[in-house]
């Protein structure tokens, strides 16, 4: 296929090479154009030959925006440390403050040059063979990435440019991301999967530990303790992200559904709860706690769901998690604004009881500054 090269483009990469040079560091060239709109589904499939592992899927409830990337331009990660928040945040402002970027899309989110990836759980706990490929924190810059905001499609191409780099070749590197573009149609998903063996890990231990949190709650002032186990599951054949997340966006429209590769392992998953969303100064944050199963009957689920906003356990629950975002958003942002009572969230399979909370961010606080605060919430 033959590209004719624009003058932008060709002007942006001389003028990345030169800073590069002149710096002697690697200078971020990122293009925005706009697209055709495609599912976001099949961007992601046509990337697995030569991208596995090295995938990214991310879509909002009910497909408002969606973003997939293919290939990573730069790995940004630190040591584990309270400080891995800000830390990371420092070396993607050092990106982008060298960077240079072609859009015309200033005013879309989430076109141009984005950071994936994500933290552990607890820094103090991040060494685990499970985890091993993504570290106690992973983020990267993707090379080619499609989004798509109420549909309307933008392809962002993401071009690190070192010191001496060969114009031509950086041409070429942007060409590939256009020739995958073009070669996108929707995709064939093999969703055969036949289960072979299931393992509880250490259900004994499980139990134990369950006691043990059940005694501690009654004999301290912890309100909360949240458990986790882990199931492993054996199939005849791979397991291949694109059939569980097509699976997951058919069960799950009103949840977050999301993916993000590193090597031969994949995160992969499906979540109603958002930690935080943050917009120019405004900050969104959600507090999910306190659940009930959905009813087999309109009338059975509309009890169902008066049952658990009248019930008090599970309002306490919910209290607890609405009062630590509640209290440390103020730390952070000025007009924070919380309801007074629950609504429900209904899912496919369950709802929950759900506050919004909505605030305005104070002075150069950043996403990850805000995420440093509220992780993990009490509904974790």
């Amino acid at each position: 296929m033959a590209i004719v090269v624009d003058t932008e483009l060709l002007e942006g990469l001389q003028k990345a090479v030169k800073k590069a040079n002149d710096t002697n560091t690697a200078v971020l060239f990122s293009k925005v154009v706009k697209m055709q709109a495609l599912s976001p589904l099949s961007f992601y499939t046509i990337g697995r030959e030569q991208y596995l592992g090295e995938r990214f899927f991310w879509q909002e409830p009910d497909t408002h925006s969606s973003i997939v990337g293919l290939g990573k331009v730069e790995i940004i990660q630190t040591e584990p440390s309270e400080n891995r928040f800000k830390k990371i945040s420092c070396k993607w402002n050092e990106v982008m403050k060298n960077s240079i970027i072609q859009t015309d899309f200033n005013h879309i989110p989430a076109a141009g040059p984005i950071l994936f990836g994500g933290f552990s759980f607890d820094y103090k706990k991040s060494r685990s063979l499970l985890w091993d490929h993504f570290g106690d924190n992973f983020f990267y810059i993707p090379q080619y990435m499609m989004t798509l905001i109420n549909d309307q499609a933008f392809y962002t191409t993401n071009i690190l440019c070192l010191p001496g780099g060969n114009i031509k070749r950086l041409i070429e590197v942007y060409e590939q991301g256009e020739q995958l573009r073009e070669m996108v149609e929707e995709q064939q998903i093999d969703a055969r999967h036949v289960l072979v063996s299931k393992e509880e890990i250490e259900p004994e231990q499980w139990k134990g530990t369950v006691a043990k949190a059940v005694q501690t709650i009654k004999s301290t002032g912890i309100d909360k303790i949240v458990l986790a186990r882990e199931l492993k599951l054996a199939f005849e054949q791979p397991i291949y992200a694109e059939a569980v997340l097509e699976r997951l966006l058919k069960e799950q429209s009103s949840s977050f559904v999301f993916s993000l590769e590193s090597g031969s392992d994949c995160f992969i998953g499906a979540t109603p709860e958002r930690l935080v969303k943050k917009e120019g100064n405004e900050v969104l944050s959600t507090c999910l706690a306190g659940s009930i199963a959905r009813g087999k009957s309109e009338d059975e689920d509309e009890r169902l769901g008066q049952e658990l906003l009248h019930d008090p356990k599970n309002l306490m629950e919910h209290q607890f998690v609405v009062n630590m975002i509640h209290k440390t958003m103020e730390t952070a942002c000025a007009d924070v604004v919380v309801p007074s009572s629950p609504i429900l969230m209904k899912t496919k399979h369950i709802q929950h009881l759900y506050t919004p909370v909505r605030a305005i961010c104070e002075g150069e606080t950043t996403i990850l500054d805000l995420v440093d605060k509220l992780h993990p919430t009490p509904a974790l």
